[in-house]
């Protein structure tokens, strides 16, 4: 039974990373953040109940926890950047 949640944790972690990897590379490319922006919390819910399966010991899951944190703050500073710019554009067309 144990080897199960082993596998279950470690697939986890692995999936953590993965998906945290994925949210700090398109952090940076603007329509596609906001896809990312859920890879970023799939990557701190798969991070934590990695960390949770492995009793807290694996480095795999802690790195994939912070990943997504990273990249779900990247995000959101992508999107209101995104969001001020279209308002910025909007206010000068409005006042040209």
């Amino acid at each position: 039974m144990s080897q199960v949640s082993s596998n279950t944790g470690k697939n986890l972690s692995i999936a953590a990373l993965v998906c945290g990897i994925l949210g700090i590379v398109g952090g940076f490319i603007p329509v596609v953040q906001y896809f990312t922006t859920v890879l970023s919390i799939l990557a701190i819910i798969f991070g934590v109940m990695g960390r949770k399966r492995m009793g807290g010991k694996s480095g795999l899951a802690t790195a994939g926890l912070v990943l997504g944190i990273v990249a779900l703050a990247l995000s959101v500073l992508g999107i209101i950047c995104v969001v001020c710019a279209l308002g910025g554009l909007a206010a000068m067309g409005a006042a040209a």
